[in-house]
């Protein structure tokens, strides 16, 4: 699709400097750019790049005064980085949709399909199943017996759902991600064997949960395991039995939950983020890259980080003494050298 500056400026409610006939087909890295490409400037580190890059428009903070002069047409917006996203949306929210039912579906008898939908190539929709008006379930995907989704879901290529598992409405999940999988539960026997302690529960995830790729959400030994609303999770990453994670909570890939923890709302988790199991995390909490959590988080929007993690402030002043740990061993051991020969003398 194409877009003039004044289009988009109407759209984004931005002040234009250029020419407004500038016209616009794709998208692309202000240090990338090129003629008929947009751009956004929200990072004062890559300003450098505004004034030479060959893309046709770019969007910039209202705040923001260039310090040279300025080839491409600007659009001066609020936030240039939720302009761009709002406008990434509006590119792709008008892509041609996939729509009907492909011959090679297999459809139970007992399952419910509603208006407006595609099931693609190879995909199998269970006993009882009800998928919801606008849904998409591309090739191979896999959705168990008594499963319910709401409307307007996606269900990427391979996306495995387990059996008597819920979806609510709006939520979009990646290729290869497993939902309602077995929990681990485990029951030590005599002589160092493990009884399988059989998972009864379901996963429930609320409306406008997005599933990153390779995920795996583990169903409860009983009840649920609760996904709740809004909440954003990276790729490769596992979700335990009976764990609940709070509305609008984010995650980055490779984070671990254990069982039974319960997680507040609107938590922001980094990269490799462990979570030890019955442990609870207060409103608001963020986790700094690579933490490890072995207790409960009382106080809401703290920031935490190390492992075991301790409260940012704490960490970044244990971090000043640790690098300093080498210098200050030296220094011991020349005043344990000093005692030694004040002692002989």
């Amino acid at each position: 699709m194409e877009f003039t500056a004044s289009t988009i400026a109407g759209f984004l409610n931005g002040d234009i400097i250029g020419n407004p006939g500038t016209k616009v087909n794709m998208v692309a890295k202000i240090e990338e750019g090129q003629t008929g490409a947009l751009s956004f400037l929200a990072n004062p580190k890559y300003e450098h790049y505004l004034y030479d890059t060959k893309s046709s428009i770019v969007l910039v903070n209202k705040s923001f005064v260039p310090s040279a002069p300025v080839s491409a047409t600007m659009i001066k917006v609020d936030n240039a980085y939720e302009a761009f996203a709002s406008l990434l949306r509006l590119v792709d929210q008008s892509r041609p949709r996939k729509k009907g039912i492909h011959p090679s579906a297999i459809i139970e008898a007992t399952a419910k399909v509603g208006t407006d939908v595609y099931i693609g190539p190879y995909a199998y929709i269970g006993e009882n199943c009800i998928i919801g008006d606008g849904c998409s379930v591309y090739p191979q995907v896999y959705i168990g017996d008594n499963t319910r989704l709401g409307n307007n879901c996606t269900l990427n290529p391979g996306v495995k759902i387990y059996h008597d598992c819920v979806i609510g409405e709006g939520c979009i999940i990646h290729a290869g991600s497993v939902i309602g999988s077995d929990g681990f539960g485990f029951a030590p026997q005599s002589e160092n064997e493990f009884m399988k302690i059989p998972q009864l529960g379901n996963v429930v995830l609320e409306d406008h949960v997005e599933i990153g790729a390779n995920v795996t959400i583990d169903r409860a030994t009983m009840g649920s395991t609760f996904i709740r609303k809004g909440v954003k999770l990276d790729n490769l990453i596992q979700i335990g039995h009976n764990v609940e994670v709070g509305e609008n909570t984010v995650m980055a890939a490779q984070t671990g939950i254990s069982g039974s923890t319960k997680i507040g709302k609107n938590c922001m988790f980094g990269g490799q983020v462990g979570l030890a199991g019955h442990i609870k995390i207060a409103n608001g909490t963020k986790i700094g890259a690579q933490a490890g959590i072995l207790g409960d988080v009382k106080v809401e929007n703290s920031l935490i980080i190390g492992s075991p993690a301790i409260e940012l402030r704490q960490f970044l002043k244990s971090s000043v003494i640790f690098k300093k740990l080498p210098e200050m061993k030296a220094k011991l051991d020349s005043l344990e050298k000093e005692v030694e020969s004040l002692k002989k003398k």
